[in-house]
């Protein structure tokens, strides 16, 4: 029989009603035909507080033991969703990432996915099982101990799951009806999408779009799996929520799909550096072993010798950040006069295949957000993406603004 994947985030199966709710949408798929894997997150807020007991309990506490409590979550959701298939009548059973297995990599609590072999589930659809509730976020490492894949990992196992199985398709069932023009929160005008190209939905989510996890996008591009993002609390529609899938899918795509923001940004700026072969990689290079998620980076010409360098990163790093740089001033192996950090910044983003064969978008969005009164402080283009960083009060009104400009409400 052909194989579909079906993953259900936190919020619906936060109660047992709400497993029960996406047990029938399960059984309505054995109905069709199908057999199922079905990926589960815990239960919505169990990890949150599974975290909490770890980081009460002991502050600087082993990562091994961390991913033993915090996978358990997943545990009680597919044991419990496969007893209520059972009650359906529908020949179901529980895996655990180690039962399975999912074979990773051994860092804890960021472990990647390096096999899955589909042996031991395909035994038993062939016995007779149709839906494998599989426990997502988790796998087991070579030493025979549990990893975890990081927050948003279930997303991940899920379409590693559809490319080791080669599924038909692979639907992610959350608490939103699919991926919008932008956040529907912020300008009412938003659009759900019927279909998004694997990369433009890749540059969204990487540019604080929470419907996917950036990891489940790159995999599902790689693998070519069709991915359909939907609601699990709308009734019963075959063809609702968005298709993450191939541009060649799209019969006529918008120049641009959606606008994206991040709110917490910062842009941090070394005054008078000195300008040398080899600088960039002695900054960078120390912020990249502290940890800091360098995003937009920005040099001025030199002059004299010297130069500024500006980038941005995560707001909360930037204390992260302003260590590694002091640290490596004061080993010699960069010389600044000044480090200067604006916390006070977001960052928005215009992405859209089309912006490969059309001219003019990043002309037409400096002009949106100059009439606006917006002044832009950093730029950044890619061949589908055009961000720039802004003052954080300006954000609502930028997003607004780009996604009236570039009629993003009308299909």
């Amino acid at each position: 029989m052909p194989i579909l994947v079906m993953k259900f985030g936190g919020t619906s199966v936060a109660t047992l009603d709400r497993i029960h709710r996406a047990s029938k949408r399960v059984a309505r798929e054995v109905a069709n035909g199908y057999d199922v894997i079905v990926i589960v997150s815990a239960m919505s807020g169990r990890t949150n507080e599974l975290v909490g007991w770890v980081e009460e309990t002991s502050p600087l506490f082993d990562a091994r033991e961390y991913d033993a409590v915090v996978s358990s979550g997943e545990n009680v959701t597919a044991g419990l969703m496969a007893l209520r298939l059972q009650e359906m009548d529908v020949p179901a059973r529980s895996w655990q990432g180690w039962q399975v297995p999912v074979k990773t990599s051994g860092v804890h609590s960021a472990a990647r996915i390096h096999d899955i072999p589909n042996d031991n589930i395909m035994a038993k659809f062939g016995e007779g099982m149709r839906v494998a509730v599989v426990a997502g976020f988790q796998g087991i490492a070579d030493d025979g101990r549990i990893t975890t894949l990081g927050r948003g990992g279930s997303d991940t196992t899920a379409v590693a799951f559809a490319a080791a199985f080669k599924a038909e398709r692979c639907d992610i069932y959350t608490d939103v009806d699919g991926v919008y023009t932008t956040d529907p929160r912020i300008s009412d005008k938003a659009r759900k999408l019927d279909r998004i190209a694997f990369e433009e939905m890749l540059e969204l989510a990487s540019l604080g779009a929470k419907v996917l996890q950036t990891r489940s996008v790159e995999l599902a591009m790689r693998y070519k799996v069709k991915l359909r993002v939907l609601s699990s609390f709308e009734e019963y529609d075959p063809e609702a929520g968005t298709l993450v899938c191939d541009e060649e899918d799209i019969v006529e795509s918008k120049v641009v799909a959606g606008v994206a923001y991040q709110r917490d940004e910062a842009k941090m700026t070394l005054i008078s550096v000195a300008d040398r072969p080899g600088i960039a990689s002695a900054i960078f290079s120390p912020l990249a072993e502290a940890g800091v998620n360098v995003d937009m980076i920005v040099q001025n010409i030199s002059e004299e010798g010297r130069t500024d360098m500006t980038f941005s990163c995560p707001v909360d790093q930037v204390a992260r950040a302003e260590k590694a740089m002091m640290e490596a001033k004061t080993r010699g192996d960069i010389n600044f006069h000044d480090i200067v950090a604006d916390k006070d910044v977001a960052k928005v983003s215009v992405v859209g295949i089309g912006m490969r064969s059309h001219t003019g978008i990043a002309a037409k969005m400096f002009d949106v957000l100059s009439k606006e009164g917006i002044n832009i402080k950093v730029i950044t283009t890619s061949e589908i993406k055009i961000s720039v960083l802004i003052d954080r009060k300006y954000m609502e009104l930028a997003v607004q603004a780009l996604h009236d400009a570039f009629e993003l409400e009308k299909a």
